[in-house]
């Protein structure tokens, strides 16, 4: 999956099957090969508005078709903001 912040708040937004972004993991488009995530990336690079920082994550397909996490940072990023935005000067 290709994952980013959206620019206005700092939530976590994952790119979906339909060249947009959604904040909910479960919408995110899940490639399989490293050609298909090169350009799904590039594809969110090249539309980045309202996105910061795209970049490649590891997810993990449930049996039941539930996408999760692939690791401990994709996991804390899913569980939302850490701090609040903007930050104070």
């Amino acid at each position: 999956m290709v994952t980013a912040n959206r620019t206005r708040d700092g939530v976590v937004i994952y790119r979906t099957s339909q060249q947009g972004w959604s904040p909910e993991l479960s919408d995110a488009a899940v490639v399989r090969t490293s050609d298909e995530a090169r350009a799904l990336l590039a594809e969110s690079v090249a539309d980045d508005v309202g996105a910061v920082g795209a970049y490649i994550a590891p997810v993990e397909v449930r049996e039941s078709g539930a996408i999760k996490p692939g690791n401990l940072r994709e996991f804390i990023r899913s569980k939302g903001v850490t701090i609040d935005l903007p930050v104070p000067a």
